[in-house]
């Protein structure tokens, strides 16, 4: 999950998914160079954050909890 520390959306999608029980790699795009780059490509252009990386690839930008669960099944 690209992120960032002032993001609330981040902060809920992140507590979420603690609850329940799925795990997930957090990075913080304005700490890690690049990611912005990254972001932004997925996202036409601009830098949404939370952004989730899936193991098949794709991407989703500030999924609900039960978008990620319908993407993991």
């Amino acid at each position: 999950m690209y992120s960032t520390t002032w993001c609330g959306y981040c902060t809920r999608l992140k507590s979420q998914l603690d609850s329940a029980g799925i795990g997930y790699t957090e990075v913080n795009i304005e700490e890690v160079p690049g990611t912005t780059d990254y972001v932004a490509s997925v996202n036409g252009g601009d830098w949404v954050v939370p952004t989730v990386v899936f193991p098949d690839g794709t991407a989703a930008t500030n999924p609900s909890l039960a978008q990620v669960k319908a993407r993991l099944a």
